[in-house]
């Protein structure tokens, strides 16, 4: 691809990223992403074919980045359980080096009244419901092993995503109740230690 047109379609793809986590694209305009990414409005529409078009792309790519972190997670010769803890490492280290995709992801803004955004909104789901698959295996792999207890892993998964993206959010907060880095890898060890404790055989 040419340079030019590499930069015009990074610059887009960043303002969207950016936009597109903190408002519904009901709420957001071409000329407000155009102006966000300094290049011509007709840039989104030669790139993207419209609006919808670009939040498509950036959602997309947030789903990818995020596949990226989960596949260091769960990776052949660690246990359920180690895999359980990695995930739990990698989707703190997706928050970090991605905020705004983590956002878009775990808090997505309402779909909007137009079938784009709400077909969008089901594709989200979908791929989201599909990455937390990966942590219902781990789960049931250590089930069948007998290294956990017979549970619901889909309920202990949505228990341990519910609880990450809480913990997550805290870095958010703009008083003291704002935890750092550190702080945040520490809480979600030991909530995943309180879970995992929990599911230990009886």
């Amino acid at each position: 691809m040419d340079p030019r047109k590499q930069r015009t379609l990074e610059a887009l793809i960043a303002a969207g990223q950016a936009i597109f986590s903190e408002r519904s694209a009901d709420d957001v305009t071409v000329e407000e992403i155009a102006d966000r990414a300094g290049v011509a409005i007709g840039s989104i529409y030669n790139h993207f074919g419209s609006k919808a078009g670009l939040q498509a792309a950036v959602v997309e790519h947030a789903l990818d980045t995020d596949r990226h972190y989960m596949d260091r997670a769960y990776v052949v010769g660690r246990s359920p359980v180690e895999q359980i803890y990695a995930a739990a490492e990698q989707y703190l280290d997706f928050y970090l080096d991605h905020p705004e995709y983590f956002r878009m992801l775990a808090f997505p803004n309402g779909p909007g009244q137009y079938q784009a955004g709400q077909e969008l909104s089901q594709r989200l789901v979908r791929a989201v419901d599909e990455q937390n698959r990966r942590l219902v295996d781990a789960l049931r792999q250590g089930i069948e092993a007998g290294a956990l207890r017979p549970v619901d892993p889909d309920e202990v998964a949505t228990i341990l995503w519910s609880a990450w993206n809480g913990i997550i959010s805290l870095a958010w907060r703009p008083d003291t109740l704002r935890r750092t880095e550190p702080e945040l890898r520490a809480l979600l060890t030991t909530a995943t230690d309180i879970v995992a404790t929990g599911l230990l055989p009886r």
